[in-house]
């Protein structure tokens, strides 16, 4: 890592303008908004609870029910906050960290699901297991949140497409092709190239992710694996948590190039709540608050008063810049403008930022005034309703119709035999 030095980046943030300087939503474009929400609530594309129940919470799936604001580490979901948010479909992640490879790595990926399905059956009045887009149109129309799941990380399955299979018969229903390290059949984002975008292996999972109906997800990939992906893939893809590189120019989010692409693909682009792929000043302003976190030796990703006293101190010296809700509409109105109105959808991130998140909107709670802003913007209640759930549910079911058409194609058994 680069370690930039604090004086200068104070000064080059201070000078920058504030994002999202711009006029709050009126009382008529947050009725709107509700309005909107009340008939296409919000299927969210990930979201990262299950790791902060079993790691951090000691597995206690009740957290969700009681709240997270007086945790040590505070969550950014629970049920009362999902209701006020009008989430209707929320894709939980079954994340575990890219390192964990091998037998471990599906051992983990088994308790990370089991934590979902745990969850959801305590909580029958309100949350409800979905694996199809009918699934969910039930669900929701019940009042309940549908609750779907998706694998985040290619190295989960162990080179092993039997894998794949047994995971969508637990009810995952997508899977991201690479967390933050490159595989040997696909390429990562933010890791060295290994595949060559997708090996020959790489393209078989896809092909096996189509038959099973398994969406296949292209957030964290390489561009050279998402071209391959839109390449090779018979239904459309989805980025279930990345955002616009034209405004936030990191690795994990998409150039305009590959937007156009996923939309011509038929797929969708969920974005993403994570400040630091949102704005580049924030990231700029991240990466020196970790360097000096680490040259304290000291966690740098605690924010806010929970932080170490120093990183309190450094906080109040070099102000955080601002992250808004018109930040994240900047780039819901980017992916719109690129790829269609049809192809971008909502992928917070929520419990996988670090506690972070745009100003006001700190949990699973803050959808509604992203749809106000964009109501104040003049988008279109049929419009706002593709974002918040009709294009992610269109994708859905085109997905289910290839596999439906691949019916009588025989399941692979193909491993990787690089897999380690």
């Amino acid at each position: 890592m680069k370690h930039f030095a604090p004086v200068a980046l104070a000064l080059a943030i201070s000078i920058a303008p504030p994002a999202g300087a711009q006029t709050a939503p009126s009382a008529a474009d947050t009725a709107r908004a509700e309005h909107v929400l009340a008939r296409a609530p919000v299927i969210d594309g990930h979201n990262d609870l299950a790791w902060e129940i079993a790691h951090y919470q000691g597995g206690n799936v009740a957290v969700a029910r009681k709240g997270g604001a007086d945790l040590p580490r505070p969550l950014q979901t629970d049920l009362a906050r999902l209701k006020a948010g009008h989430v209707g479909g929320q894709f939980w992640s079954v994340w575990i960290p890219a390192d964990v490879t091998g037998p471990k790595a599906v051992e983990m990926t088994l308790e990370q699901i089991d934590v979902v399905r745990r969850l959801v059956a305590a909580n029958p009045d309100t949350l409800a297991l979905a694996t199809t887009a009918a699934d969910v149109r039930r669900i929701m129309a019940s009042g309940r949140t549908a609750s779907l799941i998706g694998v985040e990380g290619g190295h989960q399955i162990d080179g092993r497409l039997s894998v794949l299979r047994e995971y969508r018969a637990l009810g995952v229903g997508y899977m991201t092709l690479t967390h933050t390290k490159s595989l040997a059949w696909a390429d990562s984002s933010t890791d060295e190239a290994v595949a060559g975008g997708l090996s020959p292996f790489g393209k078989r999972v896809i092909a096996e992710m189509n038959r099973i109906g398994m969406l296949v997800d292209v957030s964290h990939v390489a561009d050279s694996t998402m071209r391959a992906a839109l390449a090779v893939s018979k239904a459309p893809v989805i980025a279930s948590h990345s955002s616009a590189r034209a405004l936030a120019p990191v690795p994990r989010n998409i150039p305009d190039d590959l937007l156009a692409a996923i939309g011509a693909n038929g797929g969708v682009v969920m974005i993403n709540f994570y400040p630091a792929f949102l704005s580049d000043a924030w990231k700029q302003w991240d990466v020196a608050r970790t360097a000096y976190a680490k040259s304290l030796a000291v966690p740098g990703d605690v924010y806010g008063p929970r932080a170490a006293a120093p990183l309190v101190e450094w906080d109040h010296a070099h102000p955080m810049p601002r992250v808004t809700v018109a930040t994240v509409a900047d780039h819901i109105e980017h992916v719109a403008k690129i790829a269609g109105h049809d192809h971008v959808g909502l992928g917070g991130d929520f419990d996988g930022i670090d506690n972070t998140a745009p100003e006001g909107m700190n949990g699973v709670d803050g959808y509604p005034k992203v749809i106000a802003e964009l109501a104040r913007r003049g988008w279109s209640d049929g419009d706002l309703a593709k974002l918040t759930d009709g294009n992610i549910l269109r994708v859905m079911a085109r997905a289910e119709a290839v596999a439906a058409s691949m019916a009588t194609v025989p399941a692979d058994d193909a491993t990787d035999r690089s897999a380690k």
